[in-house]
């Protein structure tokens, strides 16, 4: 059963189309690699997954509750919204950490903003406070960053500071972790750890959405590709499928480049 459903969605910026048809399932446990040129519209519609933009038309479900329907009213309050946005991690190509907070201080503050919206969260302070710190270090730790969970975001090199991204994006268990060019804005030598993090968590079954311009890796990690142009998704199939044997023509331009 598909933990994931996005269909028919549609996104204008303006008079330019930027997202036209675009659907597509995905079951839990499974990754997803969403490949093609700069502007093909890969990006809007991860933000469209996780409520950064709202699509003009289409469905976006999971674990079978509709979160959003294009046909109906939503105008949206904040915490509905932000009640949504807690089923998709997002981890973003420029990391965005706050310089201000160590590591383990970047991981917990989204936990530490949900808590105190808890019933009995001034009575537990302290007790839920640290629970929270505990998930934290464990995280930096699955991410290889026991030593440096109290270095600040300018200590550390753009790998870990990347990695504690990733961190961040699993501190609220979200049901599906997506990726945004997770390397791109990385040295080659840099790239690699952060892809290696991302295979251990396609290993552990953690389900995934990644936009990516490693071609190697989209086919070695990934379950299904999907290759989009212009807006629209051009070809999709199993990864191996769509990467080592294309069957749409622009496909075959595109991965030619690589």
């Amino acid at each position: 059963m598909a933990i994931l459903e996005v269909k028919n969605i549609e996104k204008h910026f303006g008079n330019t189309k930027v997202l036209e048809d675009v659907g597509f399932s995905l079951e839990e446990g499974k990754a997803l690699a969403i490949i093609g040129s700069s502007g093909s519209g890969k990006t809007t519609l991860l933000r469209c997954l996780n409520f950064l933009e709202t699509p003009d038309r289409g469905t976006i479900s999971v674990k079978g509750e509709v979160l959003f329907d294009g046909s109906a009213p939503h105008a949206g309050k904040e915490k509905e919204l932000r009640r949504k946005r807690l089923h998709f991690g997002l981890v973003f190509q420029s990391f965005h950490l706050f310089p201000q907070y160590t590591a383990l201080e970047n991981v917990m503050l989204a936990e530490e903003l949900l808590a105190r919206e808890r019933e009995g969260y001034k009575r537990n302070k302290r007790d839920i406070q640290e629970e929270i710190r505990r998930h934290g270090a464990e995280l930096l730790d699955r991410m290889g960053l026991k030593e440096r969970m109290d270095h600040y975001p300018h200590q550390l090199s753009g790998g870990q500071q990347q990695r504690v991204a990733i961190a961040r994006a699993l501190a609220l268990k979200p049901d599906i972790l997506c990726f945004d060019e997770p390397t791109s804005a990385l040295d080659p030598e840099l790239t690699g750890e952060v892809l290696k993090v991302i295979r251990s968590l396609a290993q552990q079954k953690t389900t995934m959405v990644i936009v990516t311009h490693e071609m190697a890796f989209a086919r070695d990690v990934a379950d299904q590709v999907i290759f989009m142009d212009g807006g629209v998704v051009v070809e999709a199939g199993e990864s191996h499928q769509v990467i080592d044997h294309p069957r749409e023509e622009r496909t075959r331009q595109f991965l030619s480049r690589y």
